[in-house]
């Protein structure tokens, strides 16, 4: 029997291990999921929201555990308390928009016709869930799906196996009923298999672009609707006119915060000139002097190691590569002992890079940024643009006519403004480009997670 094993970037122990369902076994939840969705669907709305929200609170009772676990599985140090705000800010936010958001759209309620627009729910919807943020992204989908009436299979990442049996168990322990919400423990071949067979009626799946690639193979044929977030390379574009002690602190901030593994994080930084020398030696004093990396059990620890050795080396190789062709790097090794070699990585800053290199055009996924001096908006926006990416970028200026100027030429899914690294569940969460398709969260949130279903009544003839 093949089993999921979940090493831990701590000490590269085996923290958690799970038998893998067999596809037949996996099969045969889905279709109890299936028969338990019309039920589901049929009772009020007011009622799946209840317990939704209570599924909600009863995984932040377990908060103390999922703390250290997060840990151990992921590395994000424990001073941050988890992922619990997020959950309950996105998973409230949709509660309360649901009524306004699955509405009909009433076009004619006559005498003579009734015309209108329905949302029904697509029916089992399957979430593939990533191992950064585990808890705030399955819960982007989760929580509006259950609550437009479908039923949700989760498949959790390895690196955080057991994200999605917690939230499973939360829910059901809450009164969700049996089959609503269940989480499946499956490799990458029976996944591949149970989507090849039409088993879903949605697929929501946060991850890489190969994996993205490999899901829209599988669904090739079976018209299931597909939900893709593969990732960014997420520019910062400072103007001369930015605050820049307020720009350094929040961009910092959004390059290193869970040792750069954001999907929406810094990665690449343009700066006006007339502030660049300024910005540079502030980025690395902020680095060098404000973070700590070490074991993330440890209150004092301000970065851990990353989730997997293999992600620290890729982060290596792009450094080492941009140092060997003449970019420099600010932050001093000796400031940061702790870096192994292993998944334990010190941040770095680098300057005097160029498109040319990986670090700028690649995803990184891990602390490390490069910056850049530009002399124009112009110049600044040709560098945003030149990315597979597309999903958030961050302008820092007073002028917020300028942002929304330069805003609508950035090839993006959200545009920032004196802000980065923010998820706003009132705004669809979206990409374009390799960054992928659909949308999450918002009312949009809502109408990818149903269908439109259309009413012509005619009570009287002519």
């Amino acid at each position: 029997m093949s089993v999921l094993k979940c090493i831990s970037p701590i000490d590269g122990s085996v923290y958690a291990e799970r038998p893998v369902m067999g596809v037949e076994e996996a099969a045969s939840a889905v279709a109890r999921t299936r028969k338990a969705q019309k039920d589901w669907a049929r009772r009020p709305l007011d009622e799946r929201i209840a317990l939704v929200r209570a599924g909600v609170a009863r995984l932040h009772e377990m908060n103390d555990e999922v703390v250290p676990e997060l840990a151990w599985m992921m590395g994000r140090p424990v001073r941050y308390g988890g992922e619990f705000g997020g959950v309950n800010e996105r998973a409230t936010y949709m509660a309360e928009i649901a009524a306004r958001a699955l509405a009909p759209i009433e076009i004619e309620n006559s005498a003579q016709f009734e015309r209108r627009i329905v949302r029904e729910p697509h029916g089992v919807v399957f979430v593939v869930a990533p191992w950064n943020y585990p808890y705030m992204t399955a819960i982007n989908t989760v929580a509006p799906a259950l609550i437009a009436g479908n039923t949700v299979v989760l498949k959790h990442a390895t690196q955080t196996l057991l994200v999605g049996e917690r939230m499973a168990r939360a829910f059901r322990e809450a009164g969700l009923p049996e089959d609503v919400f269940i989480n499946l423990f499956l490799d990458h071949p029976g996944t591949e298999k149970l989507i090849s067979a039409g088993s879903f009626n949605f697929i929501n799946f946060t991850g890489s672009v190969g994996g993205g690639k490999a899901i829209e193979r599988a669904a090739a044929g079976t018209f299931t609707g597909i939900g893709l977030e593969l990732g960014g390379k997420d520019p910062g574009y400072v103007m001369e006119d930015a605050d820049l002690d307020w720009a350094v602190d929040v961009l910092m901030d959004g390059a290193m915060f869970n040792a750069g593994q954001c999907c929406c994080g810094i990665e690449r930084l343009y700066i006006a000139r007339p502030l660049y020398d300024a910005f540079v030696e502030k980025a690395a004093a902020w680095v060098s002097s404000g973070l700590k990396l070490g074991n993330p059990l440890e209150q004092d620890t301000t970065i851990g190691p990353m989730a997997n050795v293999r992600f620290a080396k890729e982060v290596r190789a792009q450094t080492q590569e941009a140092i060997a062709s003449g970019a420099r790097g600010l932050i001093d090794p000796k400031q940061f002992p702790a870096d192994d070699g292993g998944a334990y990585l010190m941040p770095q800053v680098l300057v005097d890079v160029t498109h040319d290199m990986r670090v700028m055009r690649d995803e990184s996924f891990g602390p490390v940024v490069g910056i850049m001096p530009v002399d124009s908006d112009e110049e600044a926006l040709t560098l945003m643009n030149d990315c597979q990416f597309g999903l958030t970028a961050s302008l820092w200026t007073n002028d917020a006519e300028r942002a929304a100027r330069i805003g609508a030429e950035i090839e993006t899914g959200t545009v920032f403004m004196n802000r980065a690294d923010y998820l706003d569940p009132a705004l669809c969460w979206t990409g374009c480009k390799a960054t992928g398709r659909g949308g999450s969260l918002s009312e949009i949130g809502f109408h990818n997670l149903t269908r439109p279903k259309s009413y012509h009544l005619r009570k009287k003839s002519a």
